[in-house]
């Protein structure tokens, strides 16, 4: 297994900025606080979508999680970690994300339907707190060089976009689903609809244990990618999944989430040409 770190796996957990919808979407009620704020924007969001989704725009999030899944040249899983536990300062969680990506030589970032969230969110962050990013701002050259153009899958590989032929098809489902056909344990017992209240609750680590568990996801569906491309076989993927479980179970030993992931997590085995795969323990 080689040191050098090619890609960074990542996945985001965020919550929404009160203070800033008050002041955006409510400045004529400066005495509304904060989680009231919250509250009013994500009824008026259901209304409007005729109750299909709460969801507050990208535009007024923190990041308070950021799980990276550091792998190497050769695909192999080098460690897992998450970013200023146990504070979770969004200013911090986003200079150590990029100052990380820098130091690491730009590694290849790697999301599933990043493209549309979790980088965006990085990147207001950068705004929001002055955090100089050149490499990845860079806006100089041929435009399919640039980091941040949809096609340079050298600077962001965005899993949904392999799947989806870049957004032709819906992946329904998403990481979930991809997870889960891998025999993964997928979303477990926390869901991304309920960091919000989970964070006004005050549990903070429960959010960054579950931002890792994704993160873990997260990996094993960028194997697989790695076996439709045709640049590891299928009994690689079965070592480098092996590997991945023997890290995990080393962290389980101290950190109950992983113990919990580890108890669902089920190997991918092809039994035949016409038949279904079957998971095993």
């Amino acid at each position: 297994m080689t040191d050098k770190t090619a890609f960074l796996v990542f996945d985001i957990e965020t919550v929404t900025d009160g203070r800033l919808i008050q002041r955006i979407r409510y400045p004529e009620q400066p005495d509304l606080t904060p989680s009231r704020a919250v509250a009013a924007y994500r009824a008026q969001l259901l209304e409007t979508s005729n109750g299909k989704s709460d969801f507050v725009p990208h535009t007024f999030h923190l990041p308070v999680s950021v799980a990276i899944a550091k792998v190497a040249v050769d695909f192999s899983l080098q460690e897992v970690r998450t970013l200023d536990r146990p504070r979770f300062r969004p200013q911090v969680i986003a200079r150590t994300f990029w100052k990380g990506w820098s130091t690491y030589g730009q590694p290849t970032l790697v999301t599933f339907n990043g493209r549309f969230f979790d980088l965006p969110v990085l990147e207001l962050a950068a705004f929001r707190y002055g955090i100089a990013v050149p490499s990845w701002f860079n806006m100089t050259g041929a435009s399919y060089n640039q980091p941040r153009n949809r096609y340079n899958s050298n600077a962001h590989l965005d899993l949904q976009d392999v799947i989806s032929n870049f957004g032709a098809t819906h992946v329904n489902g998403g990481l979930n689903l991809c997870a889960q056909l891998l025999g993964k344990p997928g979303k477990m017992d926390t869901k991304g609809s309920m960091v919000q209240d989970l964070w006004e609750a005050g549990e903070h680590e429960r959010i960054d244990d579950y931002c890792m568990c994704d993160a873990l996801d997260t990996y094993f569906v960028f194997l697989r990618t790695r076996v439709l491309l045709g640049q590891i076989p299928l009994e690689r993927e079965r070592e480098l999944v092996e590997h991945a479980r023997g890290w995990i179970a080393t962290a389980a030993q101290t950190n109950p989430a992983m113990a919990d992931y580890l108890a669902r997590f089920r190997l991918w085995q092809p039994i035949g040409d016409d038949a279904d795969p079957f998971l095993s323990g």
